[in-house]
């Protein structure tokens, strides 16, 4: 598949790649073996018959560098997905309810299926409509946190289409200026507000839109957004003072520190494609952007993770180049020229004959109809925040520039010295200090265990006087009150060791609303009287409102009941009695 140019993603042929390399991992890791098993496969096949399928040698290197990828991801989601499930399926559960099978899959990236499939092996189903509420939720809150056009004006576009021109943009030379009202949508003091020009920069090709403020007689209006439609300017605002009318003359007045910021992104923006093809790979080209005034956003076609020394000589670059005071020159030409000068451009993008160009002198020229600095110097400081993928072969780095890395670096800042003032190290000494003090924490919690390990093993042995002779066969059924799992589990090894061909099952409360349950039998009982440790004690957590399981005969349940674990011991005592006789 991936040889015929097949990749794996969420939906259609590469959702079945997907779905058969993520079941090869998952099976291979139960029968222990967890690493390279389906390069190794991928291998083997490819060269079986290298006369039929000539064009799998050929692509050989870019089948296993797929595989490699995707068993990464899948390795990470399935070990943080096992964690939590393992934790649900631990209390046997009726059913995996719809919002825990919502949480593995939206927080932890695990599959439904493979949620489905390794509770289906425990018996227990999931809540699939609950799930589907769940998604639905998720689906209502993503339209709605992404939605750019005023409903009210849902089926009026076209109409206003109709009956008012395009609004001309003079923002590119101009920050403030006088503009005729076309209409006024909305009521009240929150209205959507046309004009037949307007210095204003409307959302587009990732950059938000302008705000500022709309005067006139007696009138302000502040603007808190600009969107386009069909050519239309939307100016979203409140009107503060005044009234408004179509006909009325206004001045619009950008904001210029909020305009500043954001195009001290938009070129950014530019100059971290140019580094990007520079110094990873000529053929990267954009995938997406957001440009703000508080941030950046650049979503880039890459197969892999950029290195900590790539984000490094990266941010080298924009930050020398910044400093170098480039001039960012525009020009209007003819798309094909644009082409031809070697400008870069969205493949996926239609573009109108004639076209802006963005030149940033020798570094980089980009089809943009953004607002941008005069020269690289008014970007100031750029930083790198943060790099990962979002979708198969799709990376995204966010970044910050001039007054918003300001804003970034203070309350981190102040973080680091804080730190510094109560570790009392200097800024550069915090790792290593917190690094000791992790490795005395850890030597302190490894010494706490094994301290309640050994008071449970005492306390276990004050239970050999209560030990009871059924049928030939030893049994002690206790409890070590606080006992921690792994402590209680130590204790009734022990106890069975003692005690030789025997059974002994024990409880402890390790917390609050906690309950513990340990049985340990002797192979004899095993395999003599069929007593199965994994489902006597199932059977008996029950009774605490949980469940588990493990080996023959040594396991390990759970449950959430405490005040019922007198009662669940009395049930062992008894089974014990009657099975053993």
């Amino acid at each position: 598949m991936i040889g015929d140019g097949i990749t794996a993603a969420n939906i259609g042929r590469g959702y079945i790649l997907r779905r058969l390399i993520r079941r090869v991992v998952r099976h291979s890791r139960q029968i222990g073996i967890k690493e390279h098993l389906i390069q190794i496969i991928a291998q083997s096949a490819i060269s079986l018959d290298p006369v039929a399928f000539p064009h799998l040698k050929t692509q050989e290197e870019i089948i296993i560098q797929e595989l490699e990828r995707e068993v990464a991801s899948f390795t990470i989601t399935l070990g943080r997905g096992e964690k939590l499930l393992g934790e649900i399926l631990a209390i046997l559960p009726q059913q995996i309810s719809g919002l825990e099978a919502f949480t593995l899959y939206d927080t932890y990236g695990f599959p439904l299926e493979l949620t489905q499939e390794i509770a289906a092996e425990c018996g227990i189903k999931v809540d699939l409509k609950g799930f589907e509420a769940e998604m639905e939720q998720q689906r209502i809150r993503s339209q709605a946190a992404h939605e750019t056009i005023d409903l009210t004006m849902s089926g009026g576009i076209d109409k206003l289409a109709t009956r008012i021109l395009p609004t001309k943009f003079t923002g590119y030379r101009e920050t403030e200026g006088t503009g005729t009202v076309e209409a006024v949508l909305g009521s009240g003091k929150n209205v959507q507000i046309i004009l037949d020009c307007t210095p204003f920069y409307a959302e587009s090709g990732g950059q938000v839109g302008d705000r500022g403020i709309l005067t006139g007689d007696n009138l302000l209006v502040t603007i808190e957004d600009v969107q386009e439609e069909r050519g239309i300017f939307f100016h979203k605002g409140v009107i503060e003072q005044g009234t408004l009318k179509v006909g009325d003359e206004v001045t619009g007045i950008v904001d210029m520190t909020f305009r500043r910021r954001t195009q001290a992104h938009h070129t950014a923006t530019h100059l971290l494609q140019a580094s990007l093809k520079k110094n990873i790979d000529n053929s990267i080209c954009q995938a997406g952007s957001y440009v703000g005034f508080d941030r950046l956003r650049f979503d880039f076609n890459c197969p892999r993770a950029l290195k900590p020394e790539e984000l490094q000589k990266i941010e080298a670059d924009v930050n020398t180049w910044s400093a170098e005071g480039h001039y960012a020159l525009s020009k209007v030409t003819s798309l094909e020229n644009a082409k031809k000068d070697g400008a870069t451009y969205m493949v996926t993008e239609k573009y109108d004959d004639q076209v802006r160009v963005v030149d940033i002198e020798g570094i980089s020229m980009e089809l943009c109809g953004g607002t941008h600095v005069m020269s690289t110097a008014e970007i100031g400081a750029f930083k790198i925040i943060s790099e990962i993928g979002i979708s198969a072969g799709v990376r995204r780095i966010e970044a910050v520039a001039g007054p918003a890395m300001l804003d970034y670096l203070k309350p981190r800042d102040k973080v680091v010295k804080e730190l510094s003032d109560r570790l009392k190290v200097q800024p550069e000494g915090i790792p290593a200090r917190i690094n000791t003090y992790l490795e005395e924490l850890k030597a302190s919690q490894k010494q706490l265990t094994a301290l309640k390990q050994e008071l449970a093993l005492g306390k276990a042995d004050q239970l050999l006087q209560q030990v009871e002779s059924v049928g030939g066969w030893k049994i002690i059924v206790g409890e070590l009150k606080n006992a921690e799992p792994e402590a209680l589990k130590a204790a009734a090894v022990r106890l069975q060791q003692k005690l030789g061909e025997s059974a002994v099952v024990l409880g402890s409360t390790p917390a609050p609303g906690k309950v513990s349950l340990v049985a340990a039998f002797s192979d004899k009982v095993n395999k003599e009287k069929k007593l199965q440790a994994g489902q006597f004690i199932g059977k008996i957590a029950k009774i605490c409102g949980g469940g588990g399981g493990g080996r023959p005969n040594l396991a390990q349940a759970g449950g959430k009941e405490p005040s019922k674990l007198t009662e669940a011991l009395a049930t062992a005592r008894k089974d014990f009695l009657t099975a053993l006789r």
